[in-house]
């Protein structure tokens, strides 16, 4: 077992209570974490604040070092974040490592944002009038991090916006408190202490009220939120009350299209990768897999027999490609959605009961939109395989979605494929390759219910800074009274 503090001004802190984190697999004591009051999430928004002055006014290059030495510490700690993850969430190594080597690499992505922070001089219709557009930091940001993929959603709410010279605090999950820990000492270690970076855990009954004291804060300019589309709406109708922007990435349904003269040996792969990668629990993940009519007999059985040999496991073991999912509540849901869609008439191809947190990949074929599983996320290790008539009843069932993140389609005519590519509804959207696709330089984020705003390079810092205009007068001014 470990135990974790809270992490304010820089320096570790306890709070009058703590919560238990269970390893799903074992059942046994992962972490033990500070269950953080609102005034303790108050104290923690106070010290970026108090961080923000000196930050924020540091040059470009000094930010860039910085950030490059936090990146460096996150890769020595490898060997704990496999630990954690494993612990907390039933990852498989394989998993905690890719997770790693991702969020490093959107470190050292945001270090070298810190010279394209950029502003322009723009046309003044006024004589002797120099306008600029300068973007300058928001503030002090929350970033509120899930669980699924701890290391690379923790860093991703922390890493741009401290590039844009902003202080942060990351709120962490309650189901991976020390894998987000370690993130922060990793920053800590890097130079970026004494409020730059802090930590706020708490226990799940207390969640509502300290990210709301957080979000109220006055000092918290911008929100950003991973997670459920439900939960976001709630932390996005409270930043409202404000008026404070948030940057929301929220569920999904991810639809990956086969058309009829599709590489049916790559669709395969790409299939099985992102719908059962992590056990389905990705935002991006496959969860509807489209197929032409044409070709749908010969790929579900090609697709059946690449399941087969995928089994879950033990984790900790690290034979087998599926560890656990993170509760039996995700068990139950997948389950739910099982039974609904077989008694519909769906049939199911692959699967089989669960042993505890230890979940078969579940394949149901003939899936149809009267179905839970076509519309509800599963969030777990089940991909519904649905017939389409042709492309255009393929793109019609693909947006028939509330959700819109990722998506994928299949054909050897990428001109074909760029034009469906246009008529999908989502924000991400990837031809001849799978729907869990993520770099650290891209604009990360979704449509409808699946959030708004974007993550990644760029984009980035539109989201994370102030767009101000400031001019210069060069010439005695002339006004009408």
């Amino acid at each position: 077992m470990h135990d974790v503090s809270l992490s304010i001004g820089g320096r570790a802190a306890n709070a009058v209570t703590s919560f238990e984190r269970h390893d799903p697999v074992t059942g046994t004591v992962a972490t033990r974490a500070a269950a953080a009051t609102p005034a303790d999430a108050i104290a923690a928004a106070d010290a970026a604040a108090d961080a923000l002055a000196a930050w924020s006014v540091l040059g470009p290059n000094a930010r860039r070092a910085l950030l490059t030495r936090a990146a460096d510490a996150l890769d020595a700690r490898a060997a704990d974040f496999v630990d954690a993850m494993m612990s907390e969430i039933g990852a498989t190594e394989g998993w905690a490592r890719f997770n790693l080597m991702l969020a490093s690499g959107m470190v050292r992505e945001a270090a070298a944002l810190t010279t394209q922070i950029g502003g322009e001089v723009i046309p003044s219709d006024k004589p002797g009038c120099i306008a600029m557009a300068l973007r300058e930091p928001a503030g002090v940001v929350l970033g509120i991090a899930p669980w699924n993929a701890p290391i690379i959603l923790g860093v991703r709410a922390i890493a741009v916006p401290l590039a844009c010279g902003n202080t942060v605090i990351l709120k962490a999950s309650e189901q991976c408190p020390r894998t987000h820990a370690l993130i922060v000492e990793a920053f800590i270690e890097g130079g970026l202490g004494g409020g730059i970076v802090n930590l706020v855990t708490n226990a799940p009954a207390d969640a509502s009220e300290v990210v709301g004291v957080l979000i109220d804060h006055p000092a918290v300019r911008r929100i950003n939120f991973t997670g459920s589309t439900a939960v976001g709406r709630i932390i996005a109708k409270r930043a409202a009350e404000h008026l404070k922007p948030v940057l929301l990435e929220l569920g999904g349904k991810a639809p990956l299209i086969v058309l009829e003269d599709a590489d049916l040996d790559e669709a395969v792969k790409a299939a099985a990768f992102g719908a059962f990668m992590n056990s389905g629990q990705i935002c991006m993940s496959t969860e509807r897999i489209i197929v032409v009519d044409a070709v749908a007999d010969a790929f579900a059985e090609q697709f059946s027999a690449k399941v087969d040999t995928m089994p879950a496991g033990d984790p900790r073991k690290g034979n087998t490609p599926l560890g656990a999912v993170v509760d039996l509540r995700t068990v139950g849901h997948v389950q739910a959605l099982i039974d609904d869609a077989l008694a519909r008439g769906a049939v199911q191809a692959n699967g089989g009961r669960s042993d505890g947190v230890l979940m078969p990949a579940q394949v149901i074929d003939r899936v149809t939109s009267d179905m839970k599983l076509f519309r509800d996320e599963s969030f777990g290790p089940i991909v519904a395989i649905i017939r389409a008539r042709d492309e255009t009843h393929a793109i019609e069932l693909a947006n028939d979605t509330d959700y819109g993140l990722s998506a994928a389609v299949f054909t050897r005519d990428i001109a074909r494929g760029l034009r469906v590519a246009r008529q999908i509804k989502s924000g991400i959207c990837h031809i001849n390759g799978p729907t869990v696709h993520d770099e650290a330089q891209m604009p990360f984020g979704g449509t409808k219910a699946s959030g708004y705003g974007r993550f990644g390079g760029k984009a980035g810092i539109d989201a994370f800074t102030e767009l101000r205009w400031i001019t210069i007068e060069t010439q005695p001014g002339h006004f009408p009274i």
